[in-house]
């Protein structure tokens, strides 16, 4: 006579039995479907398409007021679209796109502004015979007592007061904007209104 084994666990016999060692198993699940590269890439055309309805025009006035030109402003914003569109797989976190917009604006201005201090020197003043709608309100802006002092401040001064007080930004916006700490973007801002709080003094 064979005896089995006592060492063999029992089968369930009963419909009780088989619930209970089925709870005792893991479920299987399916894994989600994986997100296609066709439905990355038409989420990344949504939001960018969105952020350029949104912001394009106040990127473009932040821009100016650290270029004090209207059409290079308008070539930085866009080459700014153009470079987080080319690097949006390794932009991480969407939710950050409009602060690596801004960073960019910021140093690609600053970058136009070194090239222009070397080559503008010589470099012969274009007038255009009929200026723009928005050239002529630009001009404006630029023959107020603010925006001439702005134009004589340091660099960093002059764009931490661009981003807080035109931008509206908070601290912690322009430091990430800047690529600075919290504590500079305060000392930029307080040394920039010192200066320029002197600038207008000597005009009036």
């Amino acid at each position: 006579m064979v005896r089995e084994p006592r060492d063999t666990a029992a089968r369930p016999t009963s419909v009780t039995e088989t619930l209970v060692a089925s709870a005792l198993v893991p479920e299987v699940r399916r894994p989600e479907p994986a997100v296609t590269a066709t439905a990355a890439k038409w989420e990344a055309e949504h939001l960018l398409t969105e952020l350029y309805l949104g912001e394009y025009n106040k990127l473009v006035r932040l821009a100016v007021l650290l270029l004090r030109d209207v059409q290079t402003a308008e070539e930085v914003v866009q080459e700014a679209f153009i470079s987080m569109h080319a690097g949006w797989r390794r932009l991480r976190d969407t939710e950050k796109a409009l602060s690596y917009l801004r960073q960019t604006v910021v140093n690609r201005s600053r970058s136009v502004l070194r090239h222009r201090t070397v080559v503008d020197r010589n470099a012969p003043k274009h007038v255009p015979d009929e200026p723009s709608a928005e050239a002529g309100a630009i001009t404006l802006l630029e023959r107020s007592a603010v925006v001439a002092a702005l134009r004589g401040l340091p660099e960093r001064q002059r764009e931490a007061i661009v981003l807080r007080y035109y931008a509206d930004l908070s601290e912690a916006e322009i430091a990430e904007a800047m690529g600075i700490s919290r504590g500079a973007v305060k000392s930029h801002t307080a040394r920039g209104m010192a200066a320029l709080k002197s600038l207008l003094e000597q005009e009036t």
